[in-house]
């Protein structure tokens, strides 16, 4: 039994390392390519739900590219492809997401943003080159190729506007994981906090869920100069801010990861007058499902015994953004690092914590197995420093072309050991 094992995995590594070198060879060939398809998606920026240009550029170069079944205005303006192998095999999706953000790009580059307060700073177009350049490669391979590559670009990762649905639940809802369904879901974000091609990847927990909430204090407005005829809903809500904040100090696990923020505060608009109402924005991030809604009822809870006791009302409500954790299958995990060490090196694949950071990834995790991780693109002697979210973000060029051969091979080895 042993010998027969290790006779396949033998068999295994030389068919992998025969895709391998395919890879390189391909890659190689469209490496300015892939540069300069990120280049043009970075000119050319477009907010959640509106990747109106974004979508038809992608639908085009699929098209040129020979792939099947292509399927655009997903979830509005996402599109869905097939790569498929002439050798029978099962399906895998490679998932990359599309929109920009309300950010003003201020890098003097010649890809810089042509659309006025809208930028790629979190490095969506990069996410897209890499999967237009994985798709590329792999149909110049599909006589050797066995099985299915499902190609999804999702727009909206970073959350649709208020009151529209989109992003990954509603891919999943317009039917992007069926006809044919995956086997399982891969997808990489280019990481501004790792050197340069450096591949970071956790097992089991990655990113976290992430809950926007809002939360209306409602009092009893009143002149400055008799508070005691009102009920002041800025001194409640200071002081439910604080005690919400016990929820991480003091009501659950030191070892469970915890971040509630407030990143928002609005109430009144003059120095003499108590308003009537106040009214907080936030987000809570936790790394386990069960933490999840233990930090939601406690937050009801405590928001109850803090407005009541000074005669005041809540209201609290959830979203837009419910991101689920980001959770890597260990056992999809393990057996697909391989492709990632043959590409990068093993020295450069590093087992890292989870970020506190999400990703609608897991929207796609709760149907299928998935493994998400991370690319580092931080290059200090070019001046790659940004952080995401920022007008500073910048991309490292260099690690489109290891993006597509990790991603490549992943795919490939995927689909060999399904053969």
């Amino acid at each position: 039994m042993v010998i027969r094992f290790l006779c396949l995995m033998a068999c295994f590594v030389a068919y992998g390392q025969q895709f391998d070198n395919k890879i390189r060879k391909e890659t190689e060939a469209i490496q300015s390519r892939v540069v300069e398809t990120r280049r043009e998606l970075a000119r050319h920026p477009e907010v959640s739900n509106r990747e109106v240009w974004t979508g038809k550029f992608v639908a085009e170069r699929l098209r040129e590219l020979g792939l099947e079944d292509i399927r655009s205005g997903v979830a509005r303006t996402g599109v869905v492809a097939l790569l498929k192998g002439e050798k029978p095999g099962p399906v895998v999706a490679w998932r990359a997401d599309m929109d920009g953000l309300p950010i003003q790009d201020i890098v003097e580059k010649p890809y810089k943003s042509q659309n006025a307060g809208v930028k790629h700073a979190c490095g969506h177009d990069a996410h897209m080159a890499i999967a237009l350049g994985v798709a590329e490669v792999l149909s110049k391979m599909k006589a050797d190729l066995p099985g299915t590559v499902k190609f999804i670009f999702q727009p909206a990762e970073e959350g649709a506007p208020e009151g529209e649905a989109g992003g990954a639940a509603l891919m999943i809802k317009e039917g992007a994981l069926e006809n044919p369904k995956p086997q399982a879901i891969f997808g990489l974000h280019i990481w501004a906090q790792a050197p340069s091609g450096k591949i970071h990847y956790s097992v089991g927990s990655a990113l976290a869920s992430a809950d926007a909430f809002k939360v209306s204090i409602k009092g009893k407005g009143v002149h400055a100069a008799i508070p005691h005829l009102g009920v002041d809903p800025i001194v409640i809500a200071s002081q439910c801010v604080t005690s919400l904040q016990t929820i991480r100090s003091r009501r659950t696990d030191p070892f469970e990861p915890v971040v509630l923020t407030f990143g928002s505060i609005h109430g009144g608009n003059r120095d003499n007058i108590i308003p009537d109402e106040v009214t907080m924005l936030g987000t809570v991030r936790t790394l386990n499902e069960q933490t999840r809604e233990e930090v939601r009822t406690m937050m009801r809870q405590m928001l109850t015994g803090c407005t009541s006791a000074s005669g005041a009302q809540f209201e609290l409500k959830w979203g837009p953004t419910e991101y689920p954790v980001t959770s890597n299958d260990p056992d999809l995990t393990r057996a697909n690092l391989a492709g990632l060490q043959r590409v990068m090196g093993t020295d450069n694949v590093v087992l890292s914590r989870p970020t506190m950071g999400a990703e609608d990834f897991s929207f796609y995790q709760k149907v299928i197995p998935g493994f998400f991780w991370f690319l580092g693109t931080a290059n200090p002697a070019r001046g790659i420093t940004g952080a995401h979210h920022t007008p500073q973000f910048d991309v490292d060029e260099d690690v489109l072309a290891l993006g597509v051969r990790s991603a490549a091979a992943q795919l490939t080895d995927y689909l060999s050991r399904g053969r």
